[in-house]
């Protein structure tokens, strides 16, 4: 389904990601591990296309120059250069990390907002999977995005990406500064999500220990490169992912 090509991005002169390839095949559940830093936020942003908005920015400001190379490739189809609302509508969805929600609108406003292009009678479908999903939005329907806890901000914004009925969703390190009793709930959703409707997930995370258990294969990147691959299992049993991300 998702295919990366020795994918290299530049910020100026530093080499945020270097000759990066993976796959993500259509019903799999594949992690990208790797500490603070170490360019998995800049890889989700690549693949979803937010780089390129953000590499028009920058050079409308005067700022730092972005560079790209390598190719993405989605259901066959090379994206690489394709602007992210039109991967969107291929099917390609973000939900990108310390869940950006609309702090000023209550929870079912967000989820309406996020699919304002989406037909009044699938909006509502698609608004009660994610209260079934994720019951504590259900009681909270009425609550301003700015008053949620973290851990509540975050199922909001995975609901966001949800109604847009992605073919695969981009989890951005979704267990980011939760506690153990939230990162739980959350993963148990996020195993939830794939046995109810099948889609693909590709999640990246720093918290190792949570997300092997569940994937069906894994990444190590280090400072932007490929440093380990392989099945979930394989990954926890190798020493030196125990030794980096377990402490052991």
């Amino acid at each position: 389904m998702l295919e990366v090509k020795n994918l290299m991005v530049f910020f100026e002169n530093a080499l945020a990601l270097n000759d990066f390839s993976m796959t993500v095949n259509e019903g799999e559940i594949v992690g990208v591990i790797g500490s603070n830093s170490a360019g998995k936020t800049t890889l989700m942003n690549t693949i979803s296309g937010l780089i390129i908005d953000m590499k028009i920015k920058e050079k409308r400001k005067g700022g730092e120059r972005i560079t790209i190379y390598g190719e993405i490739l989605f259901q066959g189809e090379d994206i690489t250069e394709t602007q992210p609302f039109d991967r969107v509508k291929k099917g390609l969805v973000l939900s990108r990390e310390r869940h950006p929600v609309f702090p000023e609108s209550d929870v079912a406003e967000n989820l309406r907002i996020a699919g304002h292009q989406v037909k009044k009678l699938a909006l509502s479908e698609r608004m009660e999977y994610v209260y079934a999903l994720f019951p504590a939005l259900s009681d909270l329907k009425r609550r301003k995005a700015g008053f949620l806890s973290g851990g509540e901000q975050q199922m909001l914004a995975i609901g966001m990406a949800l109604i847009l009925k992605p073919a695969l969703l981009l989890l951005d390190e979704p267990l980011l500064g939760l506690s153990p009793m939230m990162q739980t709930m959350l993963v148990d959703a996020v195993k939830n999500l794939r046995k109810e409707s099948g889609i693909t997930i590709l999640i990246t995370e720093q918290f190792a220990r949570p997300i092997l258990p569940f994937i069906e294969r894994g990444y190590v990147i280090e400072n932007g490169m490929l440093a380990l691959s392989g099945t979930g299992e394989e990954l926890m049993d190798n020493p030196e992912v125990k030794s980096a991300y377990f402490g052991i």
